[in-house]
């Protein structure tokens, strides 16, 4: 009976070792693939990456670029409101000037009638 005990122990370690040994290798071949996946994963990201870097690169460009847009927007729009300032001033003088050329010209007028009349 100590026999037969020894061959069914001995068959069950030796069931035992193969079952491992088919693990080993199917855990094998799965890194394998993992690794093969992860090598055509990071040769598909590598291009990809770079094009993210030059559209970032490019983004940036056209943030700065509408920022200096902007900026001149700025300058134009106090530019012409110092052109606005301007006329307004150069309407005001005009119309200081009519007053007081009509002044005048009232002046001259009544000096005039009063001349005609002593005369």
């Amino acid at each position: 009976m100590n026999t037969v005990l020894l061959g069914i122990i001995t068959l069950a370690v030796v069931l035992l070792v193969v079952y491992f040994i088919y693990l080993v290798i199917g855990i094998k071949k799965t890194l394998n693939t993992v690794n093969e996946f992860i090598v055509t994963t990071e040769s598909s990201l590598k291009p990809t990456l770079e094009e993210v870097q030059v559209t970032l690169q490019s983004i940036r460009k056209v943030t700065d670029d509408v920022g200096m847009v902007t900026d001149n927007i700025k300058d134009v729009s106090g530019s012409v409101m110092r052109i606005g300032e301007n006329i307004e001033e150069a309407s005001r003088a005009v119309k200081q000037t009519a007053a007081t050329s009509l002044s005048e010209t009232r002046g001259i007028k009544a000096g005039i009638k009063a001349g005609v009349d002593i005369l």
